[in-house]
């Protein structure tokens, strides 16, 4: 019976000697974070290669609006030649070369998508700027994480102290014979407790630091070194719709998709316009035919009129119209949700302020009245119930407190970002 017990005791030492000799976590500044998280996030590399692809979509665009050159060469083989009075007319074999030259001499529809592709290499631009600061905005909480669970450590490490000391002095008083051992167990159950409760928010902790280390992209937990100071600008005009419009990535993405859209739409009538192309080909034959020369060439002038369609070019339209009212509705609605997102965050910010001066005060009060009963107690004019009581309290007022701040210093990242002024 006492070896399976052996061998889970030494399984948990090895364990703890594993996490003890693990390297502490790369410690990384904020604006580094920032920094790193927008170069390495993968979703940055697919939002660049986003942006090459359109590019390369233009330059499809302009190539089928600008000049084309194509040779080709033929060889013919025939199961007889045919000859008039000894003279070849038509021979065996035959080797032709031409080179086409085709030229748009009038094409507006082809015109037209080669300035869509630019509105769409326009819009991937944006896109890949709304992206490094999603990026940015998730490193940013990502790196507030492990500074409010920080706090939360430390503030559980001063109740665990001040719990140890308690214990410590219930059980000096039990050997000397002036306590009671109802005393020192209840003061053990609450070093117990905190130790419960300093270990949840150590591994709350780790966890920070691991999902900080996945959005910088490291193989490993990241900590924080420093703690960010988030400036709050005055509320007049930055929430007015024109200056949302211009300093959000969001929003320029919206804007830019509905024009792109009303573009398309407009390029529509396009689509009935005729369209002209020159062709010249020049050929070399070899051996030449006896009614024809060696070397001949032709010019093409091609006109193609749309005549008629069954409606395919009027259903287009109604497809791009719809989707130039779906642009716009989003770009609409997505103003509409940042206006509400900027004022949200102003008064998250006035009643976080509120919370933590009040949180601050109750954590002071809190340690006022712990060390007051403390020494009550030793000069024996209190119980032990009432210090476990002030200790549970001074713990939670000083938890209350860090959680305090932490939601102060989302509420202003939070409006930073609501006025697309993070990451400056």
């Amino acid at each position: 019976m006492r070896r399976p017990l052996i061998a889970v005791a030494l399984a948990v030492e090895c364990l703890g000697s594993a996490a003890r000799a693990q390297a502490p976590p790369q410690r990384v500044t904020f604006a580094d974070a920032i920094q790193r998280a927008i170069e390495r996030n993968p979703s940055a590399a697919v939002s660049a290669a986003q942006i090459l692809r359109a590019e390369a979509l233009v330059r499809q665009a302009r190539a089928a609006a600008r000049l084309a050159v194509t040779g080709n060469v033929t060889s013919t083989t025939l199961n007889t030649g045919v000859k008039f009075e000894d003279t070849t007319v038509t021979p065996q074999s035959q080797l032709a070369a031409t080179l086409e030259v085709a030229m748009p001499l009038y094409a507006p529809a082809t015109w037209a998508r080669r300035a869509q592709a630019a509105d769409q290499r326009d819009i991937a631009t944006l896109g890949a700027a709304e992206t490094r600061r999603q990026i940015a905005v998730a490193a940013a909480h990502a790196y507030l994480e492990v500074i409010a669970n920080r706090r939360l450590v430390e503030g559980n490490e001063r109740a665990r102290d001040v719990a140890k000391a308690h214990y410590d002095y219930a059980h000096t008083q039990l050997e000397v014979g002036r306590g009671s051992l109802l005393n020192e167990l209840r003061a053990q159950q609450e070093l117990s407790t905190t130790e419960v409760v300093l270990e949840a928010v150590r591994l709350a902790l780790y966890r920070a630091q691991e999902a900080l280390g996945v959005v910088l992209v490291a193989d490993g937990p990241m900590d924080a070194i420093d703690e960010p100071v988030f400036e709050v600008p005055a509320e007049a005009g930055l929430d007015e719709p024109a200056g949302l419009a211009l300093a959000r990535p969001d929003l320029r993405l919206f804007a830019a998709e509905a024009q792109a859209a009303d573009r398309v739409v407009r390029d529509s009538a396009k689509d009935r316009l005729p369209a002209i192309q020159g062709i010249f080909t020049p050929q070399v034959t070899y051996p030449s035919q006896f009614f024809l020369p060696s070397k001949t060439w032709r010019a093409v002038v091609f006109l193609s009129v749309p005549v008629f369609d069954s409606g395919l070019r009027a259903g287009v339209r109604q497809e791009r119209e719809a989707s130039l009212d779906a642009a716009r509705a989003a770009s609409a609605g997505a103003l509409t949700q940042a206006r509400a997102e900027v004022r949200a965050a102003r008064e998250s910010i006035r009643s976080a302020e509120r919370a933590l001066a009040s949180a601050r005060a109750a954590a002071g009060q809190a340690g006022r009245v712990l060390e007051i009963v403390t020494i009550s107690f030793k000069a024996g004019a209190t119980t032990n119930l009432e210090v476990i009581d002030a200790e549970r309290r001074a713990r939670d007022t000083d938890n209350a407190a860090a959680i305090a701040e932490d939601v102060l210093r989302r509420a202003k990242l939070d409006l930073l970002s609501a006025l697309g002024r993070f990451p400056g």
